[in-house]
């Protein structure tokens, strides 16, 4: 029997779920330090990234592998090894076809990790340098299991909403799927979701939170159901891929209707940013421009992730064709570029700081508060951004 492709879902853990993981944990820490380094600026030259960075830089993704997560793959160098067992990938760490001097690791998550939150299995896990954190999560956690993050790995989420235009032929935003009164299926804990409805954008009573990653109940609603999805991924599989639709579907970004959150941002715990900080000036250049290589190029680094998807096993189903069209369609929407400060990476004060404003109540609601006098450089920083860096 054909395996049902798993699709994505933002998972978001509520903080007493979070404290009670971490509590829990009992992983020894297996961070390796080092120290004292070469003058790399981030853009030309040999990068020597042995004597300030850890010999093995880990990094926790918050999905199976992905075109989205090519900036990383991309630093792999020759010979990397899958650990299908664990679920990851080592190899040494390359930039401009050097090595760096250390390796790096890049971890699984999603249903590698029990669906968990990267924030969670950081906090759990010394070992892990970096992680990918969206910055309404880095909110929600600010107060407990704080983070800080250094660089954007997409400039604009691809979070979504989509519906069927044959159905719904009058519906061109989001918004106007209200008036239609069409049942919205969306990851139940969705902070965005709450946001929508907050908004007036749709109605609280038309929003379903059954949405388990699967095309099922959109499929057998026969149009009459919208879904939330990503912008590089669903409506390439929905038309071509998904058995029982093989149509178009139409969308709208989340982020074009007032809540530009930076999805999947690589970050730090944060009182290891300091710790770090000299080995941040060099290797967060590195993640720049490994975002520049790999779309200039993705050939090389996805087929890595293919090899990952499919030797991991997880029910996560991953084409060649899918991995094509989110590097088409991430280029066509903008969902990389390069930032309101110029470089590619780096983040807008202002729209972190909207996120702040959106999600703070929220989350007071919700009983888990954010961090008191909370602001846009406690949790997203350009500090370590090579301005020069940028896409062509």
């Amino acid at each position: 029997m054909a395996k049902r492709p798993l699709h994505r879902v933002s998972r978001y853990v509520g903080m007493a779920a979070i404290a009670a993981t971490v509590a829990a944990a009992t992983v020894a820490c297996g961070s390796d330090d080092s120290s004292a380094g070469s003058g790399y600026t981030g853009t030309v030259g040999k990068v020597d990234l042995s004597k300030v960075c850890p010999a093995k830089i880990v990094v926790q993704t918050d999905w199976a592998p992905e075109s989205e997560h090519g900036h990383l793959y991309q630093l792999l160098g020759p010979d990397a090894k899958i650990d299908a067992g664990a679920k990851k990938v080592v190899g040494p760490l390359f930039t401009g076809g050097e090595y760096t001097g250390v390796d790096i690791e890049i971890r699984a998550g999603g249903p590698a990790i029990g669906n968990q939150s990267v924030v969670s299995t950081m906090y759990q896990d010394p070992s892990i340098m970096l992680g990918y954190v969206d910055t309404d999560q880095a909110v929600q956690t600010s107060k407990q299991f704080p983070t800080t993050a250094v660089m954007a790995s997409v400039d604009i989420s691809p979070q979504m909403i989509m519906w069927d235009p044959a159905t719904y032929p009058q519906v061109t935003k989001i918004a106007d799927l209200k008036a239609t009164g069409a049942s919205v299926l969306y990851f139940q804990g969705t902070t965005w979701m709450d946001y929508v409805t907050g908004a007036g954008i749709l109605s609280p009573s038309q929003v379903d939170g059954s949405y388990d990653g699967t095309p099922a109940n959109f499929v057998a609603a026969k149009g009459k159901k919208a879904q939330q999805g990503y912008a590089s991924s669903e409506p390439q599989l929905y038309e071509e891929e998904i058995e029982g639709w093989k149509k178009p579907v139409k969308y709208q970004l989340v982020n074009d209707i007032g809540f530009p959150t930076y999805k999947s941002s690589v970050a730090l715990r944060t009182p290891d940013v300091e710790k770090y900080s000299d080995c941040l000036k060099q290797f967060v250049p590195v993640m720049q421009k490994g975002v520049v290589d790999f779309f200039a190029d993705p050939a090389p680094a996805n087929k890595v992730i293919l090899d990952a998807v499919k030797q991991y096993d997880t029910g996560w189903v991953y084409t060649q064709r899918n991995a094509d069209y989110a590097v088409e369609t991430m280029k066509k929407l903008k969902l990389v570029g390069n930032s309101a400060m110029g470089a590619v990476g780096g983040f807008d004060e202002k729209r972190v700081q909207r996120i702040i404003d959106i999600t703070t109540p929220i989350f007071a609601k919700q009983n888990s508060p954010a961090a008191d006098g909370l602001t846009p450089e406690k949790i997203a920083t350009n500090e370590f951004i090579d301005k020069s860096v940028v896409m062509p």
